[in-house]
């Protein structure tokens, strides 16, 4: 059986842009709670690492340290706040459809490697109308492992039929670039996308700023196509 060569994405700040939803939320239960709102560009630093770690850092900019207890229950109420407008205001990035739609008519299998809850990922590519262009979606409860752990891209690539000597991942953090090294898979990352760090600095394979130019770096990349 031919193995289909696989495309693993990243989703928040790579695929979609969910900063707007993500700060909306994170901002309402600080508020709630008689703390200071945050600016976006605080939040584009904050996200990535999965809600908890958006809370723990959200807190710890007004001063506050959250104990395991209190970030479990903070988490239910996010959790419950994003799922209601989970897509209020998240897209795709521009050319991300038509990217997916160009790998997947050459024969690439597309994944999703997010650290962002199974469901929730699903639920908002749902409302996007996007889940049915991915062969697999993990999230971070997938395979109880989480990005930079290269299980987490190893299984999903698996999951999807691929294996990793023909997969690419596209990403815009450290924890794509340091999955994907572990791995020993290439990584794209974008640059626009969640990071304290430009990840220009974080030696990625490839850096592009927009999704046109994703298929010459994955050519450039010499796995097949």
């Amino acid at each position: 059986m031919t193995v289909k060569p696989v495309l693993a994405f990243d989703l928040d700040g790579t695929l979609v842009e969910t900063l707007p939803d993500l700060a909306a939320t994170l901002n309402e239960l600080l508020t709630r709670h008689g703390h200071t709102a945050l600016s976006t560009e605080t939040m584009r630093a904050i996200v990535g690492q999965g809600a908890r770690v958006m809370l723990q850092r959200g807190f710890a900019h007004n001063g506050i340290e959250l104990d395991p207890e209190r970030t479990n229950a903070l988490f239910d109420d996010f959790l419950e706040h994003y799922s209601a407008h989970i897509a209020d205001h998240s897209h795709p990035f521009p050319g991300v459809l038509d990217a997916l739609d160009r790998f997947s008519a050459a024969g690439w299998t597309l994944a999703v490697c997010t650290n962002k809850l199974e469901a929730l990922s699903k639920r908002l590519l749902d409302a996007l109308d996007m889940s049915w262009r991915f062969a697999v979606i993990a999230g971070p409860d997938t395979f109880g492992v989480h990005k930079p752990d290269p299980q987490h891209l190893l299984r999903t690539v698996a999951a999807a039929g691929g294996a990793a000597g023909q997969a690419i991942m596209v990403g815009d953090s450290m924890a794509d670039i340091n999955a994907a090294k572990a791995a020993g898979i290439p990584v794209v990352a974008v640059d626009f996308g969640y990071t304290p760090v430009p990840v220009r600095e974080l030696d990625p394979d490839r850096v592009i700023s927009h999704f046109d130019a994703l298929w010459d770096a994955v050519e450039s990349l010499e796995q097949p196509a």
